[in-house]
């Protein structure tokens, strides 16, 4: 995907952050939106149908978590990606955007190019879309890949886009440990620092979903996938 047909919505209640991230993303060639508030944001979000949105955490009128779990919610919005930009670092509030369905989180303050690299990572998945059309069948479970679709005999199974990878990859190939440091490099890229701890929120994510029973944890290596 071409940078100049990448949207980017910037949520943050500080006029100073806004200028300063849109204008290194807009140099970039990105496409630049903002928002002031959580209620701003979901109203930008539905008209403009960004592919990464990067969410501010302590806001007025709608704090970014509240913010997250409402545009996830939205079908259309499913394949957004959703990244926090805060200088709350605590694990309890990492913890909770996860939670709410984000897929990274970023703590001020961050360096330009940090940042850049970061995004770079995100949206990498878009550059090879219309290349990626396998299904994944296993027994009731059908994972679309092309469509981001995940369906549980007929009920369809919304996932955020995270969650959704990390299921594919772990279904790709049944029975097969997938060791911590593997599943890092393959959902979240070398390029975008997580710890283990994200992981382990998204797995309990994807039992009370698809099934505990479905998800095996080898204690000090990582998860399988049980058909």
């Amino acid at each position: 995907m071409k940078k100049k047909h990448t949207k980017i919505l910037l949520v943050d209640d500080e006029p100073d952050i806004l200028e300063i991230v849109g204008y290194n993303l807009s140099n970039e060639g990105y496409q630049i939106f903002t928002a002031e508030n959580g209620i701003q944001a979901i109203a930008q979000a539905k008209k403009q149908k960004p592919h990464l949105i990067i969410l501010d955490v302590m806001m007025p009128e709608m704090d970014g978590i509240e913010a997250c779990e409402k545009i996830r919610a939205i079908p259309e919005l499913s394949e957004t990606v959703i990244t926090f930009l805060t200088a709350r670092g605590e694990d309890y509030s990492q913890v909770a955007g996860f939670d709410a369905g984000a897929d990274d989180y970023i703590t001020k303050p961050v360096k330009p190019k940090v940042l850049i690299s970061k995004v770079k990572a995100l949206l990498r998945r878009f550059k090879d879309d219309e290349l990626q059309d396998t299904t994944i069948k296993l027994g009731s479970l059908v994972i679309n890949r092309e469509e981001y679709k995940v369906l549980l005999g007929k009920e369809e199974i919304i996932l955020p886009r995270k969650e959704f990878e990390l299921l594919a990859l772990l279904a790709s190939k049944p029975g097969k440990v997938f060791k911590r440091e593997d599943i890092l490099d393959g959902v979240w890229g070398n390029e975008v620092v997580v710890g283990g701890r994200t992981i382990d929120v998204h797995i309990r994510k994807l039992r009370e979903k698809i099934g505990d029973e479905k998800f095996k944890t080898i204690k000090g290596v990582g998860y399988k996938f049980v058909v």
